[in-house]
């Protein structure tokens, strides 16, 4: 794109760009959970393009929003597939580094139907994250939000600090908005904390500290956020809490009538919020915004029927 171009962009035309993993996810649907040691019949088995960056990307997708995913791939036959896909949502990949000698990351996941729950066997054995030079080489003018699931944090903290020098020099309508998932209970990731105006924080972490409901989480993990963000927080299907410099937040969950599927659902709950924020709508507004369309999504399998 050319810099003419580029510097008559509206805010409207600007993508969220998502940073994080994209795999192959081999979804195995049964009626109950195999006991060990047994031969079990699948009621259906297919192939899904995964990772929690991605799949923010597919649900932005669907509701309406431009966006990009930056990830690391390694080519071949899984990667044809997942691009396949990736254009089938428009979503932008100009950024996707291509790793020549690595292999493909994948996941193997078995849904329960009779309970919605799913259980994942990942393997990433040697796709590299991408980093703070990959994150260098991109025109940060073409991006309003730029969201990271948290993987390599120090990386990802230069790549935010990247952020706030470019913010630094543009005015503030036109500086990006960042924000960050903690959704793994590891040490190096809580550096993430301090980064982001809005950082998400995954129930699983919240019960890693001590806590024992979205409301607890966010009001005992506030001080690690930066002065002005906002910390989320789903619960399930207790809904999701929020906290920020206005206060707290609270919304129900939406449960379907039937849970289907709750594979990616903390991913669709993530994109929800981004899109609700990145319209202009409140807090509160987006965190029930987010309940719902993660609400509808656990009634479906996969994606496409979480907008009616």
């Amino acid at each position: 794109m050319s810099a003419a171009r580029t510097s008559k962009m509206t805010e409207e035309e600007k993508q969220i760009l998502c940073i994080g993993l994209v795999c192959l996810d081999i979804i195995n649907v049964v009626d109950k959970f195999p006991v060990e040691d047994t031969d079990t019949r699948c009621l259906s088995q297919r192939w899904q393009r995964g990772g929690n960056a991605s799949n923010t990307c597919t649900v932005l997708s669907i509701l309406g929003a431009s966006c990009g995913f930056m990830g690391s791939l390694a080519p071949g036959r899984v990667s044809d597939f997942i691009y396949d896909d990736i254009r089938r949502y428009g979503i932008d990949v100009t950024n996707v580094i291509v790793h020549t000698e690595s292999s493909f990351p994948a996941s193997i996941i078995i849904s329960n139907i009779s309970n919605g729950l799913r259980t994942i066997l990942h393997t990433n054995r040697n796709l590299p994250d991408v980093n703070s030079e990959d994150f260098r080489k991109i025109d940060l003018s073409l991006y309003k939000w730029i969201h990271w699931e948290g993987r390599n944090a120090s990386e990802q903290v230069a790549m935010i600090q990247q952020v706030e020098q470019y913010n630094a020099t543009v005015p503030a309508e036109h500086q990006i908005t960042t924000s960050v998932e903690i959704e793994k209970t590891r040490e190096e990731l809580y550096q993430l904390f301090g980064h982001g105006d809005v950082v998400f924080v995954s129930k699983d972490v919240a019960k890693h500290f001590g806590f024992n409901s979205a409301s607890e989480a966010v009001k005992g993990l506030y001080n690690r956020v930066k002065p002005g963000a906002y910390l989320i927080c789903a619960w399930a299907e207790k809904g999701a809490d929020a906290m920020g410099p206005d206060g707290v937040f609270h919304s129900n969950a939406f449960p379907p009538e039937k849970l289907v599927d709750t594979l990616g659902a903390g991913d669709t709950f993530n994109a929800a919020i981004l899109f609700s924020l990145c319209n202009g709508k409140s807090i509160q507004e987006s965190l029930t915004f987010g309940c719902q369309i993660a609400g509808r999504k656990c009634g479906i399998q996969g994606y496409d029927g979480i907008v009616r």
